[in-house]
C-alpha cells in the first residue's frame, strides 16, 4: 500500500488531471486576446511573482546551490508550453487533451530506454493501443489509413514527449536536493516567464506593452495562474517527489476525458462518433495501467 505522502500525492495528481483538463479550452480562449508569447510570459511571471516568498525562504536556508538543476527542468518546461500553447492554437481543445495524454504511454518507454528497465509487454499492448486511439481520433473526414495530422496536433504530440522526458529529467535532476517543492515550482515558472517574454521581443522589433482590457481575459488568466500553473506543478514536483514518473504520468490520464468534455460543453466543439472512440481508447489505455501498476504494487 503506498504511504500516507504517496497517497497524498496521488490524489493530488488526480486533482491536477481534472484542473489540466480545463486549461486547453480556456487557453484557447485567452488566445484570442493575447499571442501565445506573451500570454506565457504573463501567465508564468505572475506565478513567479506569487511563489517568490519560497524562493527567498530557500535561499535564507543556504540552498542556493539547488537552483541550478531546477533551472534546467524549466528550460524543458519552456519547450513544452511553446509546443504545447501553439498547438492548441492550431488544433481543437478535444484534440489536445487527447493527444498530450500520450506522455502516459511515452513515460515508461523513455524510462525503459534511460534506465534499461524493460517495460512488460502490457506497457506495449498499451502503447499500441494509444497509437490507434490517435488514428481515430485525428482522422477527421474517414478512416483512411491518411492520417488528418496538422500542425497544431503534431506540436501537441511534441510537447507530450517533453513531458514524458520533463517527468523523468525532473526526477533525476532534483534526487538529493533539498528545495522545497514550491521553490522548485517559481523557479519553472521564472524561467518559462523570462524566456516567454523574450520571445515577445524577439518577436516585435518596435514593443509596446498593451495588456488587454476584458474582464474574461484576466478571470481566465486568474484561474490558470492558481490552479493550473502554481497549484498544478506543485503537485506534479511533490508527486515526483513521492512516486515514479511513470505512476505520475499514469495518474493524470484522465486529463483528455475531462478536457473533451469541457470543449464539447464549454467550447460547442464537436467531435465524430469514431473521434470519440480513439480518444476512449487512449483513456483506457491509460486507466488500465494504472490499474496493473497499481495491482503490481499492491
Amino acid at each position: 500500500m503506498p504511504s500516507l505522502h504517496g497517497l497524498k500525492a496521488e490524489l493530488l495528481l488526480l486533482a491536477v488531471a481534472i484542473i489540466w483538463g480545463t486549461s486547453y479550452g480556456l487557453t484557447k480562449e485567452a488566445l484570442l486576446y493575447l499571442s501565445v508569447p506573451a500570454f506565457l510570459a504573463l501567465r508564468f511571471l505572475l506565478s513567479f511573482l506569487l511563489l517568490s516568498p519560497a524562493i527567498l525562504a530557500d535561499i535564507k536556508r543556504g540552498l542556493a546551490q539547488d537552483f541550478r538543476p531546477a533551472i534546467v527542468s524549466g528550460l524543458i518546461l519552456l519547450s513544452i508550453f511553446l509546443a504545447e500553447v501553439y498547438g492548441v492554437a492550431q488544433t481543437s481543445a478535444a484534440n489536445a487533451a487527447f493527444l498530450i495524454s500520450l506522455c502516459v504511454m511515452l513515460t515508461p518507454l523513455l524510462e525503459w530506454a534511460i534506465y534499461r528497465r524493460y517495460p512488460g509487454r502490457l506497457t506495449l499492448i498499451l502503447a499500441s493501443l494509444s497509437l490507434l486511439g490517435v488514428y481515430l481520433l485525428t482522422a477527421t473526414t474517414s478512416l483512411s489509413l491518411n492520417l488528418q495530422l496538422n500542425q497544431g496536433d503534431y506540436l501537441i504530440l511534441l510537447a507530450a514527449l517533453l513531458r514524458a522526458l520533463m517527468g523523468i529529467a525532473t526526477k533525476k535532476l532534483m534526487q538529493g536536493r533539498n528545495l522545497s517543492s514550491l521553490s522548485l515550482t517559481a523557479t519553472q515558472a521564472f524561467v518559462v516567464g523570462a524566456g516567454a517574454l523574450v520571445l515577445v521581443f524577439w518577436q516585435q522589433q518596435h514593443f509596446e506593452l498593451s495588456l488587454p482590457t476584458h474582464q474574461k481575459f484576466w478571470l481566465i488568466l486568474i484561474y490558470l495562474v492558481l490552479f493550473c500553473s502554481i497549484f498544478a506543478f506543485f503537485a506534479m514536483n511533490y508527486g515526483l517527489r513521492h512516486t515514479t514518473p511513470t505512476r505520475v504520468a499514469l495518474l493524470t490520464g484522465a486529463e483528455p476525458a475531462f478536457g473533451a468534455l469541457f470543449a464539447v460543453l464549454y467550447l460547442g466543439e464537436h467531435l465524430l462518433w469514431y473521434q470519440w472512440i480513439g480518444g476512449l481508447l487512449i483513456m483506457l489505455a491509460s486507466l488500465a495501467s494504472l490499474a496493473a501498476l497499481t495491482t503490481h504494487k499492491t
